[in-house]
């Protein structure tokens, strides 16, 4: 059936968004026929909106609508403790545990030279400054752990720890509401390694 051509131009558009698949577009974009013009105009709004009025902050590289962000510019936040974390998404699962009050600073991606990513193609100068004036104690490394995500935080901490700044890293291993028999070798190490005391 050969669909009208601004449902197969909103499909090919769906279509270009991670994790939207030919049917999963089809889907949406007859969805969209569907709804109240006013919720189809409401959806264009809030697309025009982010491209519009939403920015990375020149401190921390996190997104934001004032430059600098919320966390930078609020007080009540420990700026002298930064976690340094891959994207800005990856704030907001951190903010959800409601027990991190310091700052942050996004790297915009990991090293992974298979992928062409260097040193020069993230934000580590920009981390490295805030550290080097002497205002910040501890840098806590949260990438992923990735084999991309360990380089990153391994090419960090040999990066900072000259200039006497703490440097940690988020601890690793079985994740709440899991079985041990499902662990792996790698993440039953690591829960080892990471082992506190009551």
């Amino acid at each position: 059936m050969a669909l009208p051509a601004p449902i197969t131009e909103l499909v090919e558009q769906l279509q270009r968004l991670p994790g939207i698949g030919a049917k999963s577009a089809q889907r949406l974009a007859f969805h969209v026929l569907r709804t109240p013009r006013e919720d189809a105009e409401r959806l264009c709004e809030a697309i025009r909106g982010v491209k519009e009025r939403v920015t990375y902050c020149s401190t921390c590289n996190n997104i934001t609508d004032a430059d600098p962000c919320t966390y930078c510019t609020n007080p009540g936040r420990d700026q002298r403790l930064i976690c340094v974390v891959e994207e800005p998404q990856n704030v907001s699962v951190v903010e959800k545990t409601g027990g991190f009050k310091g700052a942050y600073h996004v790297l915009m991606g990991v090293l992974s030279p298979l992928q062409g990513v260097g040193p020069d193609d993230l934000k580590i100068k920009g981390l490295l400054s805030r550290v080097g004036d002497g205002q910040v104690d501890e840098v806590i490394v949260a990438t992923n752990p990735t084999v991309e995500g360990e380089a990153t935080a391994l090419y960090l901490a040999r990066l900072l720890k000259p200039l006497g700044v703490r440097v940690t890293r988020i601890a690793m291993g079985i994740p709440v509401g899991s079985d041990l028999e499902y662990a792996d070798e790698i993440t039953m190490g690591r829960a080892m390694d990471g082992r506190r005391e009551f």
